[in-house]
């Protein structure tokens, strides 16, 4: 199954939307994603500021409503490949947005960072992107590591939110795991799911610190699958070889506690271990993948390789059996 929106079919929030399609679970869909930006930054004379409209920001393809999919259940999104649209992409910096400036909630004396975009050449087949100094004349070809920033389900109790905040239905997380051969589970508030996507990323660097990332338009294919009955608190990810629990809070540290209890608690699940028992192996076994540091919550993620766990079957197996979907 294809499709893909025209603009005015794109979503800014999750929740509040009616769904632009119905699938059933173990559907294959190729969707197209447009960047954050809405396609309109298209060099570097075209400031965000300009030509973007606040909040029409960081648009989503969906929802789709997913078939069976009810309060309780976990919603199992595996992503089958990522290839970006089109043949350049941006960056930029803006005066009150990323890490190192100061906001609203930071007011400094010191003057707000230029509002700067940077163009980069996209090479599919090479599997490059090439940054390009906007006050030099350095270059460098860095690898294509295509992800998406922005995932996620409609939040429950008749939430809307914006995509750009993450937090327990996805959203803007800004993970460079969720790519190609990364299932994610989200637990369903409402029926059908309601999935979304988009934010493509030629690739990012942890923490996305400066505000954006290679930001792309997408040509995406995911399949999905239905985990009745099965709670899932915040978004999870799984690969062949590592689990991952994502948290989105402020502060940071809580994003990382919120992360860690959830790989620790599905960690003793899953193995049968003592929660103490678990915590331990974690704090010993475990790393912490930083998603953003910059949206209006931060989050990051806690990572285990499945080998430390004696082969453990996550939600009895459905990333093997998506991944053999895929191929």
């Amino acid at each position: 199954m294809k499709y893909t929106p025209d603009s005015s079919e794109l979503s800014h929030t999750f929740g509040g939307r009616s769904p632009v399609l119905s699938v059933k679970p173990g559907t294959v869909l190729e969707l197209y994603t447009e960047d954050c930006f809405g396609g309109l930054v298209r060099d570097v004379d075209d400031l965000p500021s300009v030509v973007c409209e606040f909040p029409y920001l960081n648009p989503v393809t969906g929802p789709f409503h997913v078939e069976g999919a009810e309060p309780g259940d976990t919603l199992a999104v595996h992503f089958v490949s990522i290839t970006p649209a089109r043949d350049w992409a941006v960056s930029s910096t803006f005066p009150h947005f990323g890490a190192l400036t100061g906001t609203h909630t930071t007011a400094t004396l010191h003057p707000p960072l230029d509002e700067v975009v940077w163009r980069y050449d996209v090479d599919v087949d090479a599997g490059l992107v090439r940054y390009h100094a906007r006050r030099g004349d350095f270059s460098m070809e860095l690898p294509l590591d295509p992800m998406h920033g922005t995932a996620g389900v409609a939040p429950a109790a008749f939430e809307s939110r914006m995509t750009i905040v993450p937090d327990v239905h996805g959203g803007n997380m800004d993970t460079p795991e969720l790519r190609a051969g990364t299932t994610a589970y989200f637990g369903v508030n409402v029926p059908g799911a309601l999935f979304a996507l988009g934010d493509g990323h030629c690739r990012q660097g942890d923490g996305e610190v400066c505000g954006t990332a290679v930001e792309a338009a997408m040509n995406t294919v995911v399949v999905f699958d239905v985990i009745k009955g099965a709670a899932t608190p915040t978004p999870r990810f799984e690969t062949d070889d590592c689990l991952m629990s994502a948290g989105s809070a402020r502060p940071l540290e809580d994003a990382f506690r919120m992360s860690q209890h959830d790989l620790i608690t599905w960690t003793a699940e899953m193995t049968g271990l003592d929660t103490l028992d678990a915590y331990q192996l974690i704090s010993q076994a475990g790393t912490a993948p930083v998603g953003n540091v910059c949206d209006p919550n931060y989050t990051m993620l806690a990572k285990v390789q499945k080998k430390f766990l004696g082969g453990v079957r996550a939600y009895e197996g459905v990333h093997a059996r998506l991944r053999e979907i895929s191929r």
